[in-house]
C-alpha cells in the first residue's frame, strides 16, 4: 500500500488510507443519498490521456480510489465510461467486506450505468459474473423503444426507469434512495458529472491530482451547461499527499 501523508487540516501519517476514506462522514438526505465524486486530473486538468482516465493514476491514487469505493453502496457511472474502461464487478479484499458488513452495507457495492440508448453488450466483463448483477439506469421512452435489448439481458441486470425521454438524475437518485442506497459514489464520467453539478446534487467532490502535465484536447472532469446558475461554493475537508499526487476533498457548503 502507497505511503499517504495528510498535509491539512492534521499533518500525519495516514497508517491505514483505505479505511480512512471509507469512515469519513457521509450522511444521506431523503429523498435521495449522499452523492459523491472520485475524478483523477492531471496538474493542467486534464481528465484523461488517450480517452483514459486510467493512464493518469499510480499506486497513491488507487488506494484513495479502494477507499471511496469501500465507502459506496452504488457507483454511479455512465455507459460510454463503463464501455471505454471496460468495466468489471467491482472487487474487494476480505477485510474492506468485513468492513462493509459492519456497516450495514453489501461486501461490495453495486454498479449503477447511466445510459439513453441501453447501447451495452451482455458479453462486458460487468454483466458477465452471474453473481453480480449491475443497474441498468435508462428512460421510459429508452426501455419501451429498445425492448429487444432489454430482454436480452434477462436477470442479468435490474432496469430502474428514472425520466421520460432522457434519464433524469435527480429521480434516479431518488429511486436508488427507495431501492435503500445510502451512499452513491460518481465514477463520471464528465458530462455525468455535469449534469450532476448543473442539477445541483453533488454532496462531495474527491479530485486527485496526477503529477502529469497533458495538453492536448482532453476533456475535464465535469462538463455541461450551469443553465445560468451560480457555481456551487464548496469547503475544502482533506488535502493528502502521495506519490506525488494530491487528493483532495470538498463538501457542499452550509
Amino acid at each position: 500500500m502507497a505511503t499517504i501523508q495528510a498535509l491539512f487540516p492534521d499533518p500525519q501519517l495516514i497508517a491505514d488510507p483505505v479505511r480512512a476514506v471509507a469512515a469519513e462522514s457521509r450522511q444521506p438526505h431523503s429523498p435521495r443519498p449522499w452523492l459523491y465524486t472520485n475524478m483523477i486530473a492531471s496538474a493542467d486538468g486534464a481528465a484523461a490521456i488517450d480517452g483514459l482516465s486510467g493512464a493518469l493514476g499510480g499506486d497513491a491514487d488507487r488506494t484513495v480510489f479502494r477507499g471511496l469505493r469501500a465507502a459506496a453502496d452504488v457507483i454511479l457511472v455512465g455507459a460510454t465510461t463503463v464501455r471505454a474502461e471496460n468495466y468489471r464487478p467491482p472487487p474487494a479484499s476480505e477485510a474492506i467486506k468485513g468492513q462493509r458488513i459492519q456497516r450495514g452495507q453489501t461486501e461490495r457495492p453495486m454498479v449503477a450505468v447511466v445510459t439513453n440508448s441501453i447501447n451495452l453488450d451482455l458479453e462486458m466483463d460487468l454483466f458477465s459474473d452471474t453473481s453480480f448483477v449491475p443497474i441498468i439506469i435508462t428512460s421510459s421512452e429508452a426501455h419501451t423503444a429498445h425492448a429487444h435489448r432489454v430482454e436480452t439481458f434477462g436477470a442479468r441486470a435490474h432496469f430502474v426507469l428514472a425520466g421520460e425521454a432522457r434519464v433524469d438524475l435527480s429521480l434516479a437518485l431518488e429511486k436508488l434512495f427507495e431501492l435503500g442506497h445510502q451512499t452513491v459514489l460518481s465514477e463520471g464520467g464528465p458530462s455525468i458529472n455535469g449534469q450532476l453539478v448543473e442539477q445541483d446534487l453533488i454532496d462531495e467532490w474527491n479530485l486527485s491530482i496526477s503529477p502529469q502535465l497533458a495538453a492536448g484536447g482532453a476533456t475535464r472532469a465535469a462538463v455541461g451547461r450551469l443553465a445560468g446558475s451560480p457555481p456551487r461554493s464548496m469547503e475544502l475537508k482533506r488535502v493528502w499527499h502521495g506519490d506525488d499526487y494530491l487528493f483532495c476533498r470538498w463538501t457542499r457548503s452550509t
